[in-house]
């Protein structure tokens, strides 16, 4: 589904603007209301986002985290890092599974993340809503109840075989019908009236440290009273007469402005965009920047300062001038799992915000803590024993984190808004975007609409092999064949894609913006007409 609203140059033309986009089309709605009554990006994107903590619990909820990218009109990035933290009991551990009350081993931030970009909001935005009522909707949702999603009821019958074992996890959710969620509204009206903290260091934060004790993992409520949102100075890179943004480390922020740093060195646009060539650049670009990922970690525990100089313009140079147009480069790398959700939104004054919010893998850790209705993510399954890795787990830590939303600037001004569900396949599929838009002058529906490619193992498939989606052509897969890479045809709009948004804000005025047609969202668009 897609939107576009124009902003107007006089006063007899739409002067008020604005525009939200998730991955379901109430989150989107709770957002657009919001953004109705005079709300900023900043406040319908905390309501959205809480909304689809209920409506894609199988992606996102109260149990993960968020990475916020916000930007007032002036083009003032700021990131906010809702990351939570590995446990201090962690040293003995030497193994890591990637499922179940073992690999509950970091705390959930999102909630603190709303708190931190609301203040923000309300001191650099002049933002005037309360959190209480940014909920309203996720608490009407949770009691009243919704209709699984298309893609709840996907994953859901995906891991029949695995959730039985999961603590809490059959008496909570279903994969088809109508599904209510009444002690997750009870948590969620308990934050409305008590402010987010209460998760870390009140009620919620006791039966939330009680439950998981009970099933036997390591985080403590001492963990969750240390739990909190960093805001920090995002990463940059030029490309094609824009000005990208991601999240710096330990996100794979880096990993994204790599793969466009080294295609920014590439003639890319005067390839066809549904050619093999095309396609073979990307592919190739995407393993250069690969290569370095296992240089990211928490900056405030690494020491490799090899990991700020990813995005070198000597080394992005070299890395273009290594790629073989006649052929693939071999890939036996270790494919990284999770999923996430994204959501944007830009409001009436320009302001933009950009959010990736995620419980790691479909369904987390599986395992529904206590009485409250969370289900808690299993980001520490992104940690590594290795004791030589910037990676490796550490009481304290945050992990190396697949989340980066992004943005782009065209002369110091916000541009484009954009993100996408898919750990390893987020960046990926942004650089396929971000290409489309910026050097073939795709619109956001077009883009999101053009077939997908996936290097590496899926949850269905365990080959280290190039999946495509099979709408791209015979012709071209079998040309992808030709230039050596081992290919995979998957279905037109297959979940195995991802599920991205875009919200692209032109020179004129227009803004356009579309959620995946893979998803069960879109975007709404808004325009008041002068008084």
């Amino acid at each position: 589904m897609s939107a576009q609203v124009r902003q107007g140059a006089t006063t007899n033309a739409v002067s008020r603007t604005a525009m939200v986009t998730s991955p379901h089309w109430r989150a989107t709605e709770a957002g657009a209301a919001v953004l109705r009554r005079g709300g900023n990006a900043i406040e319908a994107l905390v309501a959205a986002g809480a909304a689809l903590s209920v409506l894609y619990p199988h992606f996102c909820g109260l149990g993960g985290d968020a990475v916020w990218m916000v930007s007032d009109a002036s083009g003032d990035v700021r990131t906010f890092l809702g990351i939570g933290q590995a446990a201090e009991a962690v040293s003995d551990i030497t193994e890591i599974p990637l499922r179940g009350p073992k690999s509950t081993l970091t705390t959930a931030c999102l909630a603190d993340s709303w708190e931190k970009v609301l203040t923000h909001s309300s001191s650099h935005w002049q933002g005037k809503e309360k959190l209480a009522s940014l909920l309203d909707e996720a608490i009407e949702i949770a009691e009243g109840g919704f209709v699984v999603s298309r893609s709840q009821s996907f994953w859901h019958d995906f891991r029949r075989t695995e959730l039985g074992n999961w603590p809490g996890f059959a008496e909570t959710f279903r994969g088809e019908g109508e599904q209510r969620q009444p002690a997750l509204a009870r948590t969620i009206r308990s934050l409305a009236k008590n402010g987010a903290r209460d998760f870390y260091e009140g009620e919620i934060a006791h039966r939330i440290a009680g439950g998981l004790a009970d099933v036997g993992s390591p985080l403590t409520s001492t963990d969750l009273a240390r739990t909190q949102t960093r805001e920090a100075a995002p990463i940059t890179l030029p490309y094609r007469g824009l000005d990208l943004f991601a999240p710096p480390p330990p996100t794979q922020g880096v990993t994204t402005l790599g793969i466009m740093g080294v295609l920014g060195n590439l003639a890319i646009g005067d390839l066809p965009p549904s050619g093999a060539a095309y396609y073979h650049h990307l592919v190739e670009a995407v393993k250069q920047a690969f290569l370095d990922r296992h240089r990211i970690g928490d900056p405030d525990f690494s020491t490799d300062s090899a990991m700020t100089a990813l995005l070198d313009d000597e080394i992005l140079s070299r890395k273009a001038k290594s790629i073989d147009p006649g052929k693939a480069m071999a890939w036996p790398h270790v494919h990284r799992q999770g999923d996430t959700a994204f959501l944007g939104a830009v409001d009436a004054e320009g302001r933009c915000a950009s959010l990736l919010q995620s419980i790691y893998f479909d369904w987390g850790s599986g395992v529904v803590v206590g009485d409250t209705g969370i289900l808690w993510q299993n980001r520490g399954a992104a940690f590594s024993l290795d004791p030589a890795s910037p990676n490796r787990l550490e009481p304290g830590k945050r992990p190396f984190y697949t989340l980066n939303p992004g943005m782009a600037l065209k002369n110091g001004r916000p541009h484009l808004l954009y993100g996408t569900q898919g750990a390893d396949g987020q960046p990926q599929t942004l650089s396929l975007l971000i290409s489309l838009l910026a050097d073939h002058g795709f619109d956001p529906l077009a883009a999101l609409s053009h077939p997908r490619f996936l290097l590496g193992r899926t949850f269905s498939d365990t080959r280290d092999t190039l999946k495509i989606e099979a709408n791209l052509g015979e012709a071209a897969i079998a040309g992808l064949s030709g230039l050596q890479h081992e290919v995979s045809a998957i279905d037109a709009f297959s979940q195995l894609g991802g599920q991205a948004g875009i919200i692209r804000i032109a020179d004129d005025g227009l803004i356009e913006g579309a959620h995946d047609p893979r998803s069960d969202g879109g975007a709404i668009g808004l325009a008041e007409q002068a008084a």
